[in-house]
């Protein structure tokens, strides 16, 4: 392996034959790194893209990888020209809200991943959100990788430094960054999933309890999460597949069995989302239910007490006519008697409806 200074990577020197330090140049607001890596290890200073891709093509070896955070179409017009990126993908990667997929435009692919991060709260039934989505946008040549984000928890530092640690993972070039990515989406896929099923076991059990304060509006707020979870699942399948099977010679033989392991994962994480989405359809019909037969129940109560009330209203009403002649108006017990009758009758009418479970 050459050494660093036969790279170019001191720089100029002095008269007095001291090195000129590399000059720092300051990365941009939607340019989170840049980093060039020969052999597996990345080369100290930092670069601008025209820069590293230079540095890498003059040497024939290694590979770029540009990390980029929301950029509009001016920002990301300078490297998609340098790396010859496709006018249609640089369009996805800007304008984001993709589907998850995989094209490949001439030698170059250029593959969209979802990214979750479960919203922490308190209870899940009061929360207005609990799965927050976000997109990583990879493009992938023979000696570059740019990685184009979009949301507050996609990042990859943490990523990048791990596999900065990992030389021998590194030297596989790009599709080794490609599968790293791939792994660390679907491992929060994972992640994710744990934390979704609290909160469908939840509902589960507020759903069947005998007082339960699960609304359906709640249950529908937790489909739709559901649903927005699937929606980033299962379309990475088979881009995932394609890598894995030989779709392009840009993935070598030694990275395509790390796929397989990938589209695994995904395979488990699917299944427990359909899961999820079946579970919580029969979680909504039987809180229908539970609210259809509650209902009957109340109009039950409501029948029963609007019958025993009309006993007495019907008496008062007969012996409110105010006609002479009405029987038993001039006996001394005629008022206790018919009071009673009507006790009787109320009482009468209340355990009928008990026993029937109308009360």
């Amino acid at each position: 392996m050459p050494s660093l200074s036969n790279l170019g990577l001191r720089g100029r020197t002095t008269r007095n034959g001291r090195p000129i330090p590399p000059i720092r140049v300051p990365l941009s607001a939607y340019v989170v790194d840049c980093g060039v890596y020969l052999d597996g290890r990345r080369l100290p200073g930092r670069f601008t893209h025209a820069e590293a891709v230079r540095t890498v093509r003059e040497r024939g070896e290694g590979f770029v990888w540009i990390g980029l955070h929301e950029p509009d179409e001016e920002q990301i017009k300078g490297i998609a020209e340098t790396f010859g990126l496709h006018e249609l993908a640089v369009e996805d990667a800007v304008h984001a809200h993709q589907r998850p997929k995989l094209e490949r435009y001439d030698d170059v692919l250029f593959m969209v991943l979802k990214t979750v991060s479960y919203a922490g709260h308190e209870d899940p039934t009061t929360a207005s959100e609990l799965v927050e989505t976000g997109e990583i946008m990879v493009f992938v040549g023979k000696d570059f990788l740019v990685t184009v984000r979009h949301g507050r928890h996609s990042g990859l530092r943490r990523l990048r430094q791990q596999l900065e640690e990992d030389p021998e993972q590194l030297a596989l070039g790009p599709a080794a960054v490609l599968h790293a990515i791939a792994d660390q989406v679907v491992d929060t896929y994972l992640e994710v999933t744990n934390q979704v099923d609290e909160d469908v076991e939840r509902a589960e059990t507020d759903v069947f309890a005998q007082r339960s304060h699960l609304s359906m509006d709640q249950l529908y707020m937790l489909k739709r999460e559901v649903l927005e979870f699937r929606r980033a699942v299962q379309p990475l399948a088979q881009p995932l597949r394609r890598l894995a099977e030989g779709y392009t010679p840009l993935i070598p033989a030694e990275v395509r069995s790390y796929f397989r392991n990938v589209e695994d994962h995904l395979t488990s994480v699917a299944e427990k989302v359909n899961g999820f989405n079946e579970l919580l359809d029969a979680l909504l019909d039987a809180a229908a239910a539970k609210i259809n037969l509650r209902a009957n129940t109340d109009m039950r109560k409501i029948t029963a007490w609007a019958a025993i009330i009309s006993v007495p209203t019907m008496v008062a009403g007969i012996y409110g006519m105010n006609f002479d002649y009405m029987p038993e108006t001039k006996m001394k017990y005629a008022y206790p008697v018919v009071v009673s009758i009507i006790v009787l009758a109320c009482v009468t009418l209340y355990r009928i409806f008990r026993r029937n479970k109308w009360l």
